[in-house]
């Protein structure tokens, strides 16, 4: 009897495990950062659903070092569907000039976004930051890829 309660404990415990694990945590994104035709050398990418297109779901999210990325790399997977992709890109070699010692890399340009389709399962996807994205939005009008702080 007493075996019986403690097998009937472990089935419900690896049950649990199992439906924890299958729920869906995104798909594997990979790619290329680039900016001004030179790979991006360090930042950070998201991969936000849409909610204005119905999307749901967890932010997916890498880090960007020179110029590659994979959400499977110290990230998370991206949702399926209408995504908007923010990029952020620094450049750790060289502080800004006139800089005082605290900081330590250049910002390339500032937070951009884009929107795109991702598919339901693993992809690559290439994003060229367009220059003019070093200035930042030049109207009080939202502009396409960039989002006001």
């Amino acid at each position: 009897m007493w075996e019986r309660s403690v097998r009937s404990v472990l089935l419900v415990g690896l049950m649990t495990i199992c439906v924890g694990c299958s729920g869906q945590s995104g798909y594997r994104v990979s790619g290329k950062v680039t900016f001004k035709g030179q790979p991006v050398p360090a930042g950070k990418i998201y991969f936000m659903p849409d909610g204005t297109k119905g999307n749901k779901g967890s932010t997916g999210f890498a880090d960007v070092k020179d110029g590659k990325f994979d959400t499977d790399l110290k990230g998370r997977g991206a949702p399926g569907g209408a995504v908007v992709i923010a990029i952020e890109g620094i450049d750790p070699s060289k502080p800004p000039p006139n800089a005082n010692s605290e900081i330590t890399a250049t910002v390339l340009f500032p937070r951009y976004e884009l929107t795109a389709d991702l598919p339901s399962a693993a992809s690559t996807k290439d994003f060229e930051v367009p220059e003019s994205a070093a200035k930042g939005p030049t109207s009080s009008k939202k502009e396409a890829g960039f989002v006001s702080p």
